[in-house]
């Protein structure tokens, strides 16, 4: 018999080599047809794979993001098996879930997918989920694994294989289809009820720009055709939020290919909002006893060895920067956290110090992928508003807790009202992976759940999630159209303080590492930007957005009485412009609103003989006339609600 130990800390005994899926159904009947599969020590298993020693276990189901995972991934295997019947001889890349569906890099020769074909797969994919095939796992050998894929003709596959260790490799099976794949899988493919191909693109092979391009076919499912109505609803006002189109209609932010592919360029419109982000956090970490530093650009590759991101990074880094010095080599920085480690170590730390908080808006590199990159969200440079703090251990609860503080500041003044939040704990079955003395470990995640008890959280904890250097909390914000983003994480980490030699002098007269907490409100300014366009769909707070207001002459023979109320304006702090063109007032209010700016200002005859504006709010129509002073205490007025002091 072996004990299993559910999520509730229960523990039930099984035979060795009972199933997740059989655990289930001892639990309920209508648990197990909800299962598609487990987490048992913190790795991501098939509900059918066999559990031969004592371990924790979680049942995944869809409501779980790694239940989606595995949903996802297996919908991409049936997807690449009705391709492969639908066109023999199709050879195939890889086929991963990514955060909305899947995809399968694919090469088809000659022919050309179209949307009629991805029709046709559809079809193909709700008449084999139908059968419901099972997903059978098998381990094999890389001379076997070698041998099949050779007979095949699959020479992507052959690649892939060529570059695992024996004793590591396995294949799974679906009906016709088998993959080279780690998995896990569904129980079977009737789970699979709705099916959409959404998209065809272009892939170069490993992502390597002078490799053979090949056609990617991304796509999604869900057990419920419901969902996939809804999903699909969603899919149509996302493209209307879509932070591009919003950006480049607001003149926010560009592009060019002359700067380089992911380097985004901000306008000034764009700059004047996103410094507004800056001065409103930088505002609040100032209260809450944050120090700002300034660090380069780029940092000695030594610097990143040492901190472990060169080993971790490296491979999505900028190649390095040779200088005419012998041997010296600089990188593009990938993460601030080495730079501040070193701004601690100036000089000696005494427990009288702590705790010790840096900030700062550093900006970042990352080379990802040409097919990866994604308007601001998935950017090769990018600004992180990072802080990391060193404390003592007794320190880190009240620490975690003045970061929530903020968190929430943030989340209330721009109006993020629906939100979860995870907290990764390590796996307490194998420890082994974890760095950090067992003492450490528990005080931190007992501070972690205490503090999101006490502070009222709807929370829930992931086993096995922790970093390997210390525990996390994470903040998921759902949006204004029910889709899901990481805004916000705190982080607990043993390991940096170790490798850079970190020290304080305790009450004891003795030598003792801090705790360093990273934590990051926004994440990047890039992403965090880019969701709140779609957030919001481009109509920004009114503290926030670059115009406040717009003047509108109902004909140029008023535009000096426009430039008057601009000058007033300005001077009463109120960011406006005017709109001098020769169109009809009705033309000027219609382009107002498209540019979602919030007031509008009509100025005629009537109002330049009182000395008024005639006021429009976005949305909400007329509101009469107003003079220039008491417009601007209405403006004011709003702006002091909206933003509250931290």
């Amino acid at each position: 018999m072996i004990r299993i130990t559910l999520p509730d800390n229960s523990v039930r005994e099984f035979p060795e080599g009972v199933t997740s899926l059989e655990i289930a159904k001892s639990i309920s009947e209508g648990l197990a047809r909800n299962v598609l599969a487990a987490k048992v020590n913190g790795e991501v298993w098939d509900a059918k794979r066999q559990i031969q020693h004592d371990s924790t276990v979680k049942l995944l189901t869809w409501n779980d993001v790694d239940g989606k995972s595995a949903f996802w991934h297996s919908s991409a295997h049936l997807m690449a098996e009705a391709i492969e019947q639908l066109f023999p001889g199709t050879k195939f890349g890889i086929g991963p879930d990514v955060e909305n569906g899947f995809y399968y890099d694919i090469d088809t020769g000659e022919r050309t997918l179209n949307e009629a074909d991805l029709l046709e797969i559809e079809k193909k994919m709700t008449e084999l989920a139908r059968q419901s095939q099972t997903f059978e796992r098998k381990d094999i050998s890389k001379d076997a694994a070698l041998a099949h894929f050779s007979e095949k003709g699959d020479e992507y596959k052959l690649e892939l294989i060529s570059e695992l260790e024996d004793g590591t490799i396995s294949l799974y099976e679906s009906g016709t289809f088998t993959d080279l794949c780690r998995g896990p899988h569904l129980p079977d493919t009737s789970f699979i009820k709705a099916i959409k191909l959404t998209s065809i693109a272009g892939a170069y092979w490993r992502g390597d720009e002078t490799r053979k391009q090949l056609t990617r076919v991304y796509g999604i499912t869900f057990p419920k055709k419901a969902e996939l109505d809804e999903y699909l609803v969603m899919l149509e006002e996302a493209k209307k939020r879509d932070h591009r189109r919003i950006g480049k209609e607001l003149e926010l932010f560009t592009f060019s290919q002359n700067v380089g592919a992911g380097l985004p360029l901000w306008l000034p419109k764009g700059a004047d909002l996103r410094e507004r982000l800056e001065t409103f956090l930088k505002k609040a970490q100032k209260r809450a006893g944050y120090e700002q530093v300034n660090t380069p650009h780029i940092g000695s590759k030594k610097l990143y060895v040492t901190s472990g991101h060169y080993e971790k990074y490296g491979q999505d880094s900028f190649r390095p920067i040779s200088t005419p010095e012998e041997g010296e080599e600089f990188l593009l920085k990938p993460m601030n956290c080495p730079h501040h480690c070193e701004i601690y170590k100036y000089k000696p730390r005494s427990y009288k110090d702590l705790p010790i908080r840096m900030a700062e808006f550093g900006t970042v590199y990352r080379y990802e992928q040409t097919g990866e990159l994604h308007g601001l969200t998935r950017v090769r440079s990018f600004t992180q508003d990072d802080a990391h703090i060193f404390c003592t251990p007794d320190q880190v609860k009240a620490e975690f807790e003045g970061v929530i503080d903020i968190v929430m500041y943030i989340f209330k003044t721009l109006d993020f009202k629906d939100f979860t939040t995870q907290i990764s704990l390590r796996d307490p079955g194998n420890k082994q992976k974890y760095i950090g003395s067992e003492e450490n470990w528990i005080k931190s995640e007992q501070a972690i759940i205490e503090v999101a008890k006490k502070r009222g959280l709807n929370f829930q904890i992931e086993v096995g999630e922790a970093a390997f250097y210390g525990p996390k909390m994470d903040f998921m914000v759902r949006d204004a159209i029910g889709r899901k983003w990481q805004l916000g994480t705190i982080q607990i980490d043993y390991n940096l303080p170790e490798r850079f030699e970190l020290e304080y002098v305790g009450s004891d007269n003795q030598k003792h590492r801090p705790v360093m907490i990273h934590r990051a409100p926004f994440g990047s300014m890039e992403r965090f930007v880019a969701v709140l366009i779609e957030h919001c769909a481009g109509k920004f707070p009114l503290w926030l957005t670059p115009d406040q207001c717009i003047i509108l002459p109902i004909s140029d023979k008023y535009n000096e009485y426009a430039k008057k109320v601009f000058e007033l304006l300005k001077n009463s702090d109120i960011r406006s412009l005017i709109d001098e063109r020769a169109e009809k007032v009705g033309r000027k209010i219609r382009d107002a609103e498209l540019k979602r700016i919030p007031y509008m200002l009509i100025v005629g005859e009537k109002e330049e003989m009182e000395q008024t504006v005639s006021v429009r709010r976005q949305s909400e129509g007329d509101l009469g006339s107003f003079s220039i002073a008491d417009f601007s205490e209405r403006v004011h007025e709003e702006v002091r609600k909206s933003i509250e002091e931290f």
